[in-house]
C-alpha cells in the first residue's frame, strides 16, 4: 500500500470584512467572553469566586497531581528521544539546508528572556531561601530546617522546578509549532500540530476548541507571573519611598487574618496601569520599537545585577550551589520525575504534609510551564527557523536551564549564606517573597551607603518593568496570532487594546478574590486541558516524523511547496 504525501493546507476560516476582519470569530470571541465572565465573576462576586476556586483546586490536587507530575516527564523523554533518534534530531525545523535567521547567542538570549526570565527576580532568591526552611526532607526528617545539612536538598527542589521540565514543556510546543509550519506550511497556530492525528477535521470546530484552550492557558500562564509581579513591583515601590500600597500593620482581612504588608487595591491598581498601560502601547507600537528598546534595557540591567551577585554576593558559596547543585539535581532526577506523594487523609500527618508540600510546588510549577507553553512555544518556533530537531531540543532545554541555575546558585545561594551564618538575622526569611531581594540587597549596601541600597532597587523595579511588559507585550500579540488563524498580519488596535485590558482584568480580579492563590488556582486550571493538547501534539510529532522516513525511503516529498521562504 502506497503511503500519502503530509498534509500541507489546512484552511481556517476567517472574517472577510468588519471589526474581526482576518481573525477566525469562532476562536475570538468565543475566548473573549470566557475571560470576561472570569473577570466579572472574580470582581463582583469576590468572596463566591475564592471559595469556589479553593475547591476546585483542592479537587485538582487530589485528582491530577500525579498527571502533571507524569506528563511533564513524559515531556522530558520526548525531547531527549527526538534528540537521539537519528531519524527525527537531523530533520530541520525549515527547508532542507535552510540556515538559522539568529546567531546563538542572540537565540539563546531570546529563549530565556520569553520563558522565564521574569521569574528570577522573585524566584532565584526566594525559592532557594524556602526549601532552605522546608522540603520533604525537612518533612521527613531527614535534614533540619535553616540548617547546613539542608543547603543541597534546597538546590535538589529549585533546580527540579526551573530546570529540564520547564523548558521540555517550551521545547514540545515550539517544536510542534515549527515543524508544521515551516515544514508543511501549515499555519501558525496550535491546531496544526496534531494534523496527523485528526487531519482535516481541524479546519472546524475541534480545531477551534484546541485554539481556544491554547488563548484561555496563556491568559491565565501569563496573569500568574504578572500576579507574582504586581506583588514585587509594588515592594519595589514601598522600598524606593511610594508609600500607601500595602496593607499597614494591623490589618486584617473578612476571617481575621493578617494582611498587613500584603499589597492593597491601591496598589493592584497602580501596578497593572504601570505594567499594562506600557505593554499596551508597547504592542501597538510593534515588535521592532518597543519589544526592541525594552530588550536592550533588559539585557544590560539584568548583566548587571547578575554581576553584582557573582562579585559582591557569596561568590565560593554560590559557585559550590551551582555545582553541587547540578550534580545532586541529575541524579534525583529520575526518581523526582515520577514520584507522587499520596496522603493518608490525616491532617498534620506526614503523608498529608509530602502530598500538600507537592502541590504548593512541584504541581503548580508543572501546571505555570504547561499554560505558559502555548505562548513561548509559539515565541520559540518563530525563532528557531533552520535549526534542526537535536539543534533546538538541546539548547531550548539545556542552555536556558543553565542560566537559571547560575542565577539560583548565587542571588538564592547569597541570601542562604547570609542567613546561615546570622548575618542577616532573619531580615531576608521574614520578608515576603517578592520583597527577598529587595530585603537582601538593602541589607548588603545599606551599611555602606544607603544611596547605593536605593539605587538598587531602582534598577530591580525597573528590570522588573522591563520583563514584565515584555511578557505581557508578546503574550497579547501572541494571543491575537492565535485568534487570527496563525497570521501575524491582522493586529487590530482594538483587538490589542482588549486584550492588554483583559490581561489587567484578569490579574486584578483574581487578585481581589484571593491573592496570588486565586491566580494559582485558575491557572492550574486552565492549564489541565491544554496539558492534554500537549500530549498529543507529542504523539502527533513522532508520528509525523517517523512516517516521513517511510515517505522519504518511497520518494514522496516531506516538504510542503508552499512553505514561504525565510525573511
Amino acid at each position: 500500500m502506497s503511503i500519502k504525501p503530509p498534509l500541507t493546507e489546512l484552511p481556517i476560516k476567517t472574517a472577510d470584512e468588519g471589526f474581526y476582519r482576518g481573525f477566525s470569530v469562532n476562536v475570538a470571541v468565543i475566548s473573549k467572553i470566557i475571560i470576561s465572565i472570569l473577570v466579572v465573576w472574580c470582581i463582583v462576586w469576590p468572596k463566591e469566586a475564592g471559595t469556589v476556586l479553593g475547591e476546585w483546586n483542592s479537587a485538582i490536587l487530589a485528582q491530577f497531581a500525579a498527571w502533571y507530575i507524569w506528563v511533564v516527564a513524559l515531556f522530558i523523554i520526548v525531547c531527549i528521544g527526538l534528540a537521539i533518534w537519528p531519524a527525527a534530531g537531523r530533520l530541520n525545523l525549515g527547508k532542507d539546508g535552510e540556515k538559522p535567521e539568529f546567531s546563538n547567542f542572540s537565540w539563546f538570549s531570546m529563549m530565556f528572556g520569553a520563558g522565564i526570565g521574569v521569574g528570577m527576580l522573585t524566584w532565584a532568591v526566594a525559592e532557594p531561601v524556602a526549601h532552605f526552611k522546608n522540603n520533604p526532607s525537612v518533612i521527613q526528617g531527614v535534614t533540619n530546617s535553616l540548617n547546613a545539612d539542608n543547603v543541597r536538598e534546597a538546590y535538589v527542589w529549585s533546580f527540579l522546578h526551573w530546570g529540564f521540565g520547564a523548558w521540555a514543556c517550551y521545547a514540545i510546543a515550539g517544536l510542534g509549532l515549527a515543524f508544521f509550519c515551516y515544514r508543511r506550511g501549515l499555519p501558525l497556530t496550535i491546531r496544526s500540530s496534531l494534523t496527523p492525528l485528526f487531519g482535516k477535521a481541524l479546519s472546524g470546530p475541534l480545531g477551534h476548541l484546541i485554539d481556544i484552550v491554547a488563548v484561555v492557558a496563556t491568559i491565565l500562564g501569563v496573569a500568574q507571573t504578572l500576579g507574582f509581579g504586581v506583588d514585587q513591583f509594588v515592594a519595589g515601590l514601598t522600598r524606593i519611598g511610594i508609600g500607601g500600597l500595602v496593607h499597614p500593620a494591623g490589618a486584617v482581612d473578612g476571617a481575621g487574618g493578617d494582611i498587613a504588608g500584603t499589597v492593597n487595591t491601591l496598589g493592584i491598581v497602580v501596578a497593572l496601569l504601570f505594567i499594562m498601560g506600557a505593554s499596551t502601547l508597547s504592542a501597538l507600537s510593534g515588535v521592532g520599537k518597543g519589544i526592541k528598546w525594552l530588550s536592550n534595557i533588559n539585557m544590560v540591567l539584568s548583566i548587571i545585577l547578575l554581576g553584582f551577585f557573582i562579585i559582591f554576593g557569596a561568590s565560593w558559596f554560590g559557585a559550590t550551589a551551582f555545582f553541587v547543585g547540578i550534580w545532586d539535581y541529575l541524579i534525583a532526577l529520575p526518581f523526582l520525575s515520577f514520584n507522587v506523594y499520596t496522603s493518608d487523609g490525616v491532617e498534620g500527618s506526614e503523608a498529608f504534609l509530602l502530598t500538600q508540600w507537592q502541590g504548593w510546588w512541584p504541581v503548580f510549577y508543572w501546571a505555570w510551564w504547561i499554560a505558559f507553553a502555548p505562548f513561548v512555544g509559539l515565541f520559540l518556533a518563530r525563532i528557531s527557523r533552520g535549526r534542526t530537531i537535536r539543534e533546538f531540543v538541546l539548547g531550548a532545554m539545556i542552555v536556558p536551564a543553565l542560566m537559571c541555575f547560575v542565577w539560583f546558585a548565587w542571588a538564592g545561594g547569597t541570601a542562604i549564606d547570609l542567613e546561615l551564618n546570622g548575618a542577616a538575622n532573619g531580615v531576608i526569611l521574614d520578608a515576603g517573597n517578592g520583597d527577598k531581594i529587595f530585603a537582601m540587597t538593602e541589607f548588603m549596601l545599606a551599611p555602606i551607603a544607603q544611596a547605593l541600597a536605593w539605587g538598587m532597587a531602582v534598577l530591580i523595579v525597573v528590570l522588573l518593568m522591563t520583563f514584565l511588559v515584555t511578557s505581557a507585550d508578546s503574550a497579547v500579540l501572541i494571543v491575537n496570532t492565535i485568534n487570527a488563524a496563525g497570521d501575524e498580519g491582522p493586529k487590530a488596535r482594538p483587538h490589542i487594546v482588549f486584550w492588554g485590558a483583559a490581561l489587567a482584568l484578569v490579574v486584578g480580579g483574581l487578585l481581589i478574590s484571593g491573592g496570588t492563590g486565586a491566580i494559582q488556582t485558575a491557572m492550574v486550571i486552565g492549564a489541565l486541558p491544554f496539558s492534554v493538547v500537549m500530549v498529543l501534539m507529542c504523539i502527533a510529532l513522532v508520528k509525523a516524523i517517523y512516517n516521513d522516513g517511510r515517505r522519504e525511503a518511497a520518494g514522496v516529498p516531506t516538504i510542503a511547496d508552499n512553505v514561504a521562504p525565510a525573511e
